[in-house]
């Protein structure tokens, strides 16, 4: 069962610098998140941390070959979900291999703070299709 975690205790929990406000990507999230690139040779990496409630809207990670995402839980509570299946709770530790072609989405749980370590799998002809926000 997740516990809250505000951010204080996020922040303390986090190697990583949280101080970058997700801009870019706004517009496909329902609240304030946060994106430092930790990596943009080789593999790209970033940590994505989420306010509370926060969520990516609906998305595919497509590619001709290759591609995908891998989410490394470091901190907080979070949420991943795969179009028709149940919500998962996501914890510091868990590890989310997200498949190209999947809809999904994730984010923080209710009333935590959440960051993660999103991963682009390279690939071929590797773009985001951005949907519908989470209902």
């Amino acid at each position: 069962m997740n516990t809250k975690v505000t951010l204080e205790e996020l922040k303390s929990q986090m190697p990583f610098n949280i101080e970058k406000h997700n801009d870019g990507f706004a517009q496909y999230f329902s609240g304030k998140s946060f994106l430092e690139p930790l990596s943009t040779e080789q593999v790209k990496i970033f940590n994505v941390t989420f306010e509370s409630g926060c969520r990516n809207n609906w998305h595919i990670h497509h590619a001709k070959e290759g591609g995908g995402q891998i989410l490394i839980c470091v901190a907080g509570n979070g949420l991943y979900q795969e179009w028709g299946k149940s919500v998962q709770h996501l914890k510091p530790g868990d590890v989310v291999n997200i498949k190209p072609g999947i809809k999904h989405w994730h984010g923080a749980a209710d009333d935590s703070w959440f960051s993660h370590l999103a991963i682009e799998v390279p690939g071929i002809d590797c773009f985001n299709e951005w949907l519908e926000k989470v209902e």
